[in-house]
């Protein structure tokens, strides 16, 4: 058939997010409480049926929009949030003292000053750190920019002012409480991470969900087939997008994907296979099923590739340059 089914497993996450601002700049303590600042004005807060009822594409924030801001902090979704993105993506797992972290990697090595695992860190720790050390706008983490390319470096420690409407505490790793108090009934994208105990994650995450009254505003997916099992168990109501599995069912044989899962989450290509296509939005689409891009691939977050993907009746851009998606969608 078409080399393995492991290579295609790629289900992903998204989202998007606002609220009064605390008083102190000093990290947020473990258990969720809001760090300052202002922040943008908030998008208009939706529901996911609300969102798909828009008869338009969406323009997902992926991880905040990476490419454009540091990425994984609430700086990048706010950012996310005033350049007009529908929907914020993130991906969660658990500090080793059980608070739901915000965070694309399993290590904080890549944007941080910083190395180890989320893991192996208590949330007291990940939040002293830079979310935003080794950002610059023209490559992801590169080492060797010259110093004035790391824009946002030492915003955190206080050693570089805040931008207006921030403070040092939004370059740093947050809380899902954090950010769903910063952004509340914004609609998010949520990828729960395998690192640690996936099943656990998912328990922790499926309450605080129920607590902050956000089952409705949320899509939820894994690549772990018993994590997305399990988060399903837990929160029957919530929408959620299939996990690795059933996903490379439906892209390599036409697999129906399971009850209630109609929101396919794919990248263009994977391993020189590619993924999107005419005809698979076609026949996703005569399925009844949606379909979210994310351009694996640096060369493809351009206005030019966003406008290709609308042309092609994608339903969903989950990208690193947000501004541009919206742009992509004015005739």
């Amino acid at each position: 058939m078409i080399r393995s089914l492991a290579v295609l497993a790629a289900p992903l996450a998204l989202a998007v997010a606002t609220v009064p601002p605390a008083s102190s700049p000093t990290p947020p303590a473990p258990g969720g409480s809001t760090p300052t600042a202002s922040g943008p004005a908030p998008t208009p807060a939706r529901t996911i049926s609300e969102l798909l009822a828009l008869g338009r594409p969406i323009v997902l924030a992926h991880t905040g929009g990476e490419q454009a801001y540091p990425g994984s902090t609430l700086y990048s979704f706010g950012e996310s949030v005033k350049a007009g993105a529908d929907m914020l993506d993130l991906n969660v797992m658990l500090s080793k003292d059980d608070q739901l972290v915000v965070q694309h990697d399993g290590t904080v090595d890549r944007l941080t000053d910083a190395t180890g695992e989320v893991v192996s860190m208590t949330y007291a720790e990940l939040a002293k750190l830079d979310n935003a050390y080794w950002f610059t706008a023209h490559c992801e983490a590169c080492r060797d920019a010259p110093a004035g390319d790391y824009v946002w470096r030492g915003v955190r420690t206080g050693a570089k002012p805040a931008p207006p409407g921030y403070s040092p505490d939004d370059f740093a790793i947050p809380t899902l409480d954090q950010l769903i108090a910063r952004f509340p009934g914004v609609p998010l994208n949520i990828e729960i991470e395998e690192e640690g105990d996936g099943l656990r994650t998912a328990k922790v995450l499926a309450d605080v969900l129920a607590r902050t009254n956000m089952l409705d505003r949320v899509v939820v997916t894994s690549f772990g087939d018993e994590v997305n099992a399990e988060f399903h168990r837990l929160a029957p109501t919530v929408t959620m997008s299939p996990s690795k599995g059933p996903t490379v069912q439906w892209v390599l044989g036409r697999i129906p994907l399971p009850d209630g899962m109609r929101i396919l989450q794919l990248p263009q290509a994977y391993n020189g296979l590619e993924v999107i296509t005419p005809k698979q939005v076609a026949d996703a689409h005569r399925a009844g099923y949606l379909i979210w891009v994310w351009p694996n691939d640096a060369k493809l977050e351009t206005l030019d590739s966003y406008r290709h993907y609308v042309a092609m009746g994608i339903d969903g851009l989950n990208i690193n340059v947000p501004a541009d998606g919206v742009r992509a969608l004015t005739p």
